[in-house]
């Protein structure tokens, strides 16, 4: 009887041990809830604090559909060559409904298949995927294309933007609405910091794939030994995104280049603003004023069409220089 009760006992405590040790790993590596029934109140509550930040209301998210569950998104990139932004013509984006699709007539290129839950500037309605997923995709999503509709900037420029400014209102919103030891916003702030912290690693990643294609582009290494070098980067740059993330390949690298490129230009901003959401957004349509049209950087650039390259490094280069003149002058911050 003794005996069993020793055991007993031992078994007690491996239960509250590891009972003990899934609540610890819970409080520091939160998952964050489904989207709950009461998504119309929350989604309320967000355009709310959205305007309190200084966003005008958007034609996003004002009805649910259930015609279709998301967006499909299908590119084509060859692995000889490595786009600039998911605005480069060397992706080829495609109008397909699935990944079998997609895969058709790739011809040895790289492909990238995915399917988003919402799509800005065109009014996007709620979807069922966005219903089905977590509370912080919700967040992101909903904060992140309004913001798409706040501004005119280049989209190199602009989604680097709206993702600053989606990751420090998440994590601001969240602390305000479930409190700041809440699972709620412990798991949207981790989400936000290390969505941001995987913005600073794609950009590295990126940077060591351009020298590698200009000997390339050089002829200094043959198209075997490119893939070579390209693919120990991939790997390397796999574990250090996660696991969770598609292989990487030149699309989504160059997808994900175009949120991540001018990302730290824009934490330098927000920074340089008090870290104040409200300041930045103000500061972003003082910007979004001051910067040139398309029609003068084409004259200024010597280029005769907006879709080429050329046109969008320059576009970009010049809202760049945009942004530090007006961060430079003390009147208008």
């Amino acid at each position: 009887m003794h005996v069993f009760r020793i055991r007993l006992a031992a078994l007690a405590l491996v239960v509250a041990t590891v009972a003990g040790c899934a609540q610890l790993r819970e409080y520091f590596y939160p998952t964050a809830p489904f989207v709950s029934a009461e998504w119309e109140a929350l989604l309320g509550e967000i355009r709310a604090y959205q305007r309190r930040i200084g966003f005008v209301d958007t034609d996003n998210f004002s009805d649910l559909t259930k015609d279709f569950e998301g967006y499909p998104v299908c590119g084509h990139a060859s692995r000889l060559y490595l786009p600039y932004s998911y605005e480069d013509p060397a992706i080829k984006w495609r109008d397909v409904e699935t990944e079998t699709e997609c895969l058709v007539g790739a011809d040895g290129a790289d492909v990238f298949f995915t399917s988003v839950e919402a799509w800005g500037e065109i009014g996007t309605p709620v979807t069922p995927s966005m219903l089905d997923g977590k509370l912080d995709r919700f967040l992101y999503l909903v904060i992140h294309e309004d913001c798409h509709d706040q501004f005119e900037l280049p989209y190199g420029i602009e989604e680097a933007l709206c993702n600053l400014i989606t990751y420090r209102a998440m994590a601001e919103f969240s602390r305000a609405k479930f409190g700041a030891d809440s699972r709620e916003h412990r798991a949207i702030r981790r989400y936000a910091v290390q969505q941001s912290e995987l913005t600073h690693v794609t950009k590295a990643v990126y940077d060591q794939l351009v020298p590698v294609y200009a000997r390339y582009y050089r002829n200094e290494i043959s198209p075997d030994a490119l893939l070579a070098e390209r693919a120990a980067i991939f790997k390397k740059s796999y574990r250090a995104l996660g696991p969770t993330r598609a292989q990487p390949n030149n699309v989504i690298i160059a997808n994900d280049m175009t949120y991540s490129r001018h990302y730290s230009l824009m934490e330098k901003v927000y920074e340089a603003l008090g870290r104040d959401l409200a300041r930045t957004v103000a500061f972003f349509r003082l910007v979004d004023k001051a910067k040139p049209t398309p029609a003068e950087v084409l004259k200024k650039y010597r280029l005769k069409s907006e879709k080429g390259l050329d046109f969008i490094r320059a576009y970009e280069s010049e809202v760049v220089m945009t942004i530090e003149k007006v961060l430079a002058d003390p009147a208008r911050r």
